[in-house]
């Protein structure tokens, strides 16, 4: 498995979806929808992606 990093290819935003679809060998897509999805239920995924972007390091 690939170490948990946001890649500088492919992102939409910040990297944090497809970093962890690499990581996981899951479909970027898939998380991403994933992710809108879940923000429609009421919860901090929104701090949690911010606080991810500031703590996942960057990729090569």
């Amino acid at each position: 498995m690939a170490e948990l990093t946001r890649p500088r290819q492919g992102r939409i935003i910040a990297g944090v979806c497809a970093g962890i679809a690499r990581r996981y060998g899951w479909s970027p897509a898939l998380v991403r929808w994933v992710f809108v999805i879940s923000c429609l239920l009421p919860g901090p995924q929104f701090l949690i992606y911010i606080a991810l972007w500031i703590l996942v390091p960057e990729g090569d």
